[in-house]
């Protein structure tokens, strides 16, 4: 091991980064990197911002960027990530946290870390998500995984360094956000509040030793067991009930954002646990902190500051998205702010001292609420928003007016550049016991909604995409370009005048970011919606991505489904371009339509088919497998699938993990009976499929 980071230490000194031992990640460099060689930091710095300064790639000579070389990832199912680049080296986590370093100018695969999930806890495939980053701190990677764990990996070798078990055995928590490194410290949270009685919180960890260094909860338990702070005991005036016994939520699965000139670390705290808050907290109440942006120091943990975008929030309106850091001119004044557009629909500015709203303002349609009250900072809500008087369509729906996938912000224009969406949601609870409604016992999707929310076929126009330039001083649209599908790519953006967007029809686009001309575009052979970074190789400005179709997208079935990307068949890369890169891709497969199998034998029993939607939709099959039984681009569509048709076949793979190896969870607990009413929902879907392309 030691000759092994001999070598590396060698490799740095004579790479063609440059002279000089390995650059040090700390605080010092992710606090501002002027010169913009590494993108060490999931959004380059700690600001969040999501800009280099590098220009050599520029709005003048984009039209020269071509692809110079690109590396394969066969074996994995999902690579909608966000990469590092330290050194020349490219560091991301693809599938089910596999650790990849590879040479950013040749495409070469280094080294490769499995924490091989599939062999450890194999029920946590059920979760299918994969990683949305990692972290980069003193020559060590950190990642968190679908089991719980956070894994400090040794960014020379590839060996594994340390390992901390973040959440308890047998609970519903997961992790698939990426952490931050900050004071030697790094911290993860994680999800889950949808499969059970689960209590959001973050941890941080000795970035050395991986030894504890403090925990947070986000919302209190049971007030019997004593409360962990003042901050906790002040929220729990907020809850009504017996809240506790749904755990409440809150987790944080995504966003969060280190202040140096603070010396905080900001949280985009989740949902409630369940999403209805009739049930968890049937008094009514904000129910701290859901739904919150919040303040903690940095080395203790302790509660600063919360601000709540959505009190008593009731429609998965969390706030996880980013909150990105910036100074600006507001009112004559020079002041320190967060920007912040969650699902729900509104941007905020806040004040980075206090969590003062500064202003708040649509960028997408929203029909649950009419304003942000600047002098409450509450929402003035909507008549029926909570689907009290029965159920209700309004905009945004649970998938948010802006998703996980990252914005940029540009300091030389000003503006910020959001990956919106325009998409509205059904809400009811019809049906739904309240006063008596608990968890099922396993891995099961319950958010105290009416269960025919997930279980239908959703339209395919259900939802546009736009690339949305923001001015968070005027909190207005600069301007917006329409993009192709339901999804938009996460972004970035540089001092070259340039915004970088990939999309799903499978284009690498770069526009100005002033005025957002289209300048290129480049086929990347697959639907991406990663963000690409770019760095320095010696002299040379590199620009990354990783393509492939998957990344959570699957979930939503035919509104994914329609951009043709099935299965394994196209490719999933890391392609890196320069300006006038030499090398050329392989000619990927063509995008196929679907061809449900129609078996005349098999005789469709109706009771049995809604029982097995029934199922489908309880064992969170749509997580793979699609809404409606659509599939959305990387698990097969099962009305095209041979093995529905074999009992045994089925069974084999369903119950007993046959493909287990290949990502597809087993069952043990299905029924004999549950596995045959799913076998006939299958076939009926294959059937009406078939039967609405002949009319």
């Amino acid at each position: 091991m030691l000759k092994m980071r001999h070598l590396y230490l060698i490799a740095c000194l004579f790479s063609s980064a440059g002279w000089g031992s390995a650059t040090v990640v700390d605080n010092n460099l992710l606090a501002s990197d002027p010169e913009g060689a590494n993108w060490a930091g999931y959004g380059r710095t700690f600001d969040e911002q999501r800009y280099s300064p590098l220009d050599q790639i520029n709005a003048d000579n984009v039209k020269n960027l071509s692809l110079a070389s690109y590396l394969d990832l066969a074996d994995m199912h999902s690579v909608t990530t966000v990469p590092l680049a330290v050194d020349g080296i490219v560091y991301f986590a693809a599938g089910y946290s596999v650790i990849h370093a590879v040479d950013g100018k040749t495409g070469k695969l280094l080294w490769r870390y499995d924490p091989e999930l599939w062999k450890t806890h194999p029920d946590m495939l059920r979760r299918a998500w994969g990683s949305r980053g990692l972290a980069f701190w003193k020559g060590h990677i950190y990642v968190g995984t679908m089991d719980g764990r956070l894994l400090a990996v040794d960014a020379g070798t590839g060996e594994l360094v340390w390992s901390a078990t973040t959440t308890e055995e047998g609970d519903s928590r997961y992790i698939t956000g990426a952490p931050r490194v900050f004071n030697d410290k790094v911290i993860i949270g994680h999800g889950g509040a949808e499969y059970g009685a689960v209590r959001g919180y973050v941890t941080a960890y000795d970035a050395m030793t991986g030894k504890q260094a403090w925990r947070f909860y986000i919302t209190p338990g049971n007030p019997a067991d004593g409360f962990e702070n003042e901050a906790m005991a002040m929220a729990a005036k907020t809850w009504t009930g017996e809240w506790w016994k749904f755990g409440g939520g809150g987790t944080v699965w995504n966003a969060m954002t280190y202040d140096p000139e603070y010396n905080r670390i900001y949280l985009g705290t989740g949902n409630g646990a369940p999403w209805n808050r009739k049930i968890r907290s049937p008094g009514g109440g904000d129910n701290l902190f859901l739904c919150s942006v919040l303040a903690l120091d940095a080395d203790t943990g302790e509660y600063v500051w919360h601000y709540q975008t959505n009190p008593g929030e009731t429609w998965d309106y969390n706030s996880s998205m980013d909150m990105v850091l910036a100074t600006m001119e507001l009112e004559g004044k020079q002041r320190k702010v967060l920007m912040h557009a969650p699902k729900n629909g509104f941007f905020y500015v806040l004040d980075r001292e206090d969590g003062q709203l500064i202003s708040a303002e649509k960028f997408a349609k929203v029909t649950w609420a009419e304003k942000i009250d600047l002098s409450t900072g509450r929402p003035v809500e909507s008549p029926n928003a909570r689907y009290e008087d029965g159920p209700v369509l309004i905009w945004p729906g649970d998938t948010g007016a802006h998703s996980w996938h990252p914005m940029a912000f540009n300091p030389q224009t000003g503006l910020a550049y959001i990956p919106a969406r325009e998409v509205f949601g059904y809400y009811s609870d019809e049906g739904v016991d309240i006063e008596n409604w608990a968890y099922e016992p396993g891995f099961q999707f319950a958010n105290g909604l009416s269960t025919k929310v997930r279980s239908e076929e959703v339209p395919t126009d259900l939802a546009t995409s736009a690339l949305l330039a923001w001015n968070p001083v005027t909190q207005q649209e600069a301007w917006r370009i329409p993009t192709p599908g339901a999804f938009g790519g996460g972004i970035m953006t540089s001092a070259g005048n340039l915004v970088m967007q990939a999309d799903p029809e499978g284009k690498l686009n770069a526009y100005r970011a002033d005025n957002g001309e289209l300048l290129w575009s480049y086929d990347l052979g697959v639907g991406s919606l990663s963000p690409p970074i770019t760095y320095l190789v010696g002299d040379t400005q590199y620009v990354s991505i990783l393509a492939g179709w998957a990344g959570s997208v699957q979930a939503f079935g035919a509104l994914t489904a329609k951009e043709g990307w099935v299965g394994r068949q196209q490719p999933r890369r890391l392609m890196t371009f320069a300006l006038n890169g030499k090398a050329e891709l392989p000619k990927s497969q063509p995008q196929q339509p679907l061809s449900p199998i129609v078996d005349a034998g098999f005789k469709i029993d109706a009771q049995k088919a809604a029982r097995g939607q029934a199922v489908y939709a309880a064992k969170n099959c749509i997580i793979c497998h699609g809404v409606g039984a659509v599939a959305g681009g990387y698990a097969p569509d099962l009305r095209a699938s041979p093995i529905p048709l074999s009992v045994a076949g089925f069974t084999a793979v369903v119950r007993e993990g046959a493909l287990l190896q290949r990502g597809m969870p087993s069952f043990s607990e299905l029924r004999d009976d549950e596995l045959e009413a799913m076998r006939h929902y299958i076939r009926r879907r294959a059937h009406e499929t078939a039967a609405a392309s002949v009319d």
